[in-house]
C-alpha cells in the first residue's frame, strides 16, 4: 500500500509539473495545448517511473533522507531528464520538440519530487508504527533487531527482545499488554517452551500476528537468515515440483535473449578483442572451471580482465574490489560487466541462465561447504549471469561474504519468479550503466 501511495504521489508530481508548465507558456489557449503535449508527455511519464523504479526509488530499504538516497535520485533525474531530450528530438514521433518547455517541466518536476520524497521519507520514518516483541535471543534474533532500530522506514518499532534463558516467560503476556505489541517474531529455541503456545494462543484475542523468525526477517531485508531455518524449511519452501512452468518459460527466453543480445554484440566483439590484446599480452578469452546445476562443472567463458599470469605461483584466490591482478582495460570491462558478454554461449548450452546465484570455482567448494551451512542448496538450479546476491550485495571475496549472499541466493531460490526475474536484469542494467560493477 506504501509503494502504490508513493506511486500516486510521483504520477501528480508528474501530471502537476506539465499542466504548470502548459499554463505558464500556454495560458490564453490552455485545453488546446494540453492536448497536443499530454500524449507525448505519456511516453515521457512512463520513462520517469521506470527509471525510479530500477534506480530503487521505490525500495523501502532505500528510502531515507540521507546522503545515498539523494544522490541516488539526483542521478535518476539527470538521467532521465537526458532520455527525454534525445526522445523528442531524435525520435520525431510526435508534433513537437518542446526545448522551453521541457526545461520548464524538468526543473518543475524535480523541485517538485524531491519535496514530495523528503516529506514522504520524514513522514514514512517517524509516523505509526507497529509494536514490536521479539522472542529469543540468538544472533539472527539480534541482527534483526538491530535491522528494524537501523530502518524506521519500514514500519515497526522494536519494542522488546526477550531472552526466555534468563526472563523465563512468565511476563510474555504482561509485555504484550503493556506495550500493545501488534507483532511478534519468534526464534525457532522458543517451541522448546510449551506453555508458551499457550500464551501466544491467549493473545490473539488482542489481535496481534505471530511471525517466525525466518519469514519475518526475509520479509523485511529480502534475504534469508541461515541461523533461523533448518532441513524443515527447505523441504516446506524449495519445493520444484510447482515450478516447472516457470523453468520452461525461463529457458525460452534464455534462449530468445541469448540469441537477440548475441547477435547485437557480435560485431564488437572483434574490437573488444583488439583493445584488449593491445592494452596487455595474452588470450582475450578466459576459460575458468565453475560449479553449476546439481554440482556438475562447466568451463565459464570469459573476456580476459587479468594479466595473463594472474594466479602463477598463488594458485586459485578469492578476486576482490580494485584487484591489483587486473589490467586498466579490465576495470572498465568488469565495471561495466561487458566481460560476462561470452557467457551468452554458456546460456545457449544450458549451463547457465540470465538470472541465477553466482557460479562458483570448484577449488573454493569444499572449504564453503565445510564453513557455509546449507551452501550446496544453492546449486539445486543453474548458475546465473547476474542475480538477487550480486545486486544486493558486494562483490564477494571471503567465506563471510559467501555465506551473507547465500542468504539472497536462498531467498531467490525461494521467491524466483519471472516478474522477480525481470526486476534483476533491469537493476543489473542500471548498475552497468553507472559502471557500478566489480
Amino acid at each position: 500500500m506504501r509503494k502504490f501511495t508513493l506511486l500516486l504521489l510521483d504520477i501528480a508530481a508528474l501530471y502537476g509539473a506539465l499542466v504548470i508548465t502548459i499554463f505558464i507558456r500556454y495560458r490564453d489557449t490552455f485545453s488546446y495545448q494540453h492536448s497536443v503535449h499530454l500524449t507525448p508527455f505519456l511516453f515521457i511519464f512512463a520513462l520517469w517511473l521506470f527509471i525510479f523504479y530500477i534506480t530503487n526509488l521505490y525500495d523501502f530499504g532505500f528510502l531515507r533522507n540521507n546522503l545515498d538516497f539523494y544522490s541516488g535520485l539526483f542521478r535518476a533525474i539527470i538521467t532521465t531528464s537526458a532520455i527525454s531530450a534525445i526522445f523528442f528530438y531524435l525520435i520525431p514521433i510526435f508534433q513537437i520538440t518542446p526545448k522551453t518547455n521541457l526545461a520548464i517541466f524538468i526543473t518543475l518536476f524535480s523541485g517538485i519530487v524531491i519535496g514530495s520524497r523528503t516529506l514522504f521519507n520524514t513522514a514514512n520514518a517517524s509516523g505509526s508504527k507497529k509494536p514490536l516483541l521479539i522472542v529469543g535471543v540468538n544472533n539472527q534474533s539480534l541482527e534483526l533487531a538491530k535491522f528494524v532500530e537501523e530502518n524506521p522506514q519500514l514500519g515497526y518499532e522494536l519494542k522488546y527482545i526477550m531472552d526466555l534463558a534468563k526472563e523465563g516467560i512468565k511476563n510474555v503476556d504482561q509485555i504484550i499488554k503493556q506495550e500493545r505489541i501488534n507483532t511478534v517474531v519468534i526464534s525457532p529455541e522458543t517451541y522448546q517452551a510449551p506453555e508458551i503456545v499457550n500464551i501466544f494462543y491467549r493473545s490473539l484475542e488482542n489481535r496481534v500476528t505471530f511471525k517466525n523468525l525466518s519469514s519475518f526477517y526475509e520479509q523485511l531485508a529480502n534475504k534469508v537468515p541461515l541461523g533461523a531455518i533448518n532441513q524443515v524449511w527447505f523441504l516446506e519452501n524449495l519445493t520444484e515440483g510447482g515450478k516447472k512452468t516457470y523453468e520452461e518459460l525461463k529457458r525460452f527466453f534464455d534462449l530468445l535473449f541469448s540469441f537477440i543480445l548475441g547477435a547485437i554484440v557480435l560485431p564488437f566483439i572483434p574490437l573488444i578483442a583488439l583493445a584488449i590484446k593491445i592494452s596487455s599480452p595474452g588470450p582475450v578469452f578466459y576459460l575458468q572451471k565453475r560449479v553449476g546445476q546439481n554440482g556438475k562443472s562447466f568451463e565459464i567463458i570469459k573476456l580476459r580482465t587479468m594479466r595473463k599470469d594472474a594466479e602463477k605461483g598463488i594458485g586459485a584466490v578469492w578476486a576482490k574490489e580494485n584487484d591489483p591482478r587486473t589490467t586498466i582495460l579490465g576495470k572498465f570491462l568488469r565495471k561495466t560487466r561487458i566481460d560476462e558478454l561470452p557467457q551468452l554461449w554458456n546460456i545457449l548450452r544450458g549451463e547457465m541462465s540470465f538470472v541465477g546465484p553466482r557460479a562458483e570455482r570448484p577449488e573454493f567448494l569444499e572449504d564453503l561447504k565445510k564453513e557455509v551451512p546449507f551452501y550446496e542448496e544453492r546449486y539445486i538450479i543453474k548458475p546465473g549471469l547476474t542475480g538477487w546476491a550480486q545486486i544486493n550485495y558486494r562483490y564477494g571475496s571471503s567465506i563471510a561474504d559467501t555465506a551473507e549472499k547465500l542468504q539472497y541466493d536462498l531467498y531467490y531460490i525461494k521467491n524466483r519468479s519471472l516478474t522477480l526475474d525481470l526486476g534483476i536484469i533491469l537493476k543489473t542494467i542500471n548498475i552497468s550503466l553507472r559502471q557500478a560493477g566489480r
